[in-house]
Formats: structure tokens, C-alpha cells, sequence
């Protein structure tokens, strides 16, 4: 059964994608990739640079989504932004 938003296309190979395409293609690929919380995750790209902003519910999370968006076609660098939340207190 087909779906208008599809996981993966052929476009997603496409290693010259920039800009908005290319910020698309990363937060598709944390969505669908990642096993974390990715409501409340930002994607930036300028040029082949993508920015992650926003957070993620645990610290480890926060390397987890940078490595991710890293290893996604066309990613030359990633600034990772992201914050944990609900961290305050715990051991």
C-alpha cells in the first residue's frame, strides 16, 4: 500500500541535496531511524551543514541523533544544539 509521505525514496541517495531538501531528508531519516522522541527535534541546513536544535529526553539521546544525521547521504557536518530534558535531579 502506497503512502504519500514515503520512509525512503530515490531522492533520499541524492548526495547534492541542500538547503530545505536536505534538512527534510535528515528529519525523515531521525523519525524513521532513531528510537528516540523526535517531537521536539529542529532541523537547520545551510549548504551540506545541518543544525539540530531543540530536545530530546535523555542525554544519551543527544549523540545518538547527531551520529545519525552524520551517517545521512549529502551530511558534511552536523552542529548538534540539542539539549536533554528532565535531566535536572537524577543520578
Amino acid at each position: 500500500m502506497a503512502t504519500e509521505d514515503p520512509i525512503y525514496s530515490h531522492r533520499d541517495d541524492d548526495p547534492h541535496l541542500t538547503g530545505d531538501a536536505l534538512a527534510e531528508k535528515v528529519t525523515r531519516f531521525l523519525h524513521y531511524a532513531t528510537l528516540i522522541d523526535t517531537s521536539d527535534i529542529s532541523v537547520i541546513a545551510a549548504g551540506n551543514m545541518v543544525i539540530l536544535f531543540g530536545s530530546v529526553p535523555r542525554e544519551a539521546d543527544i549523540a545518538c541523533a547527531g551520529e545519525a544525521a552524520a551517517s545521512v547521504i549529502g551530511v558534511g557536518k552536523v552542529e548538534n544544539r540539542l539539549i536533554a530534558r528532565g535531566q535536572a535531579g537524577e543520578i
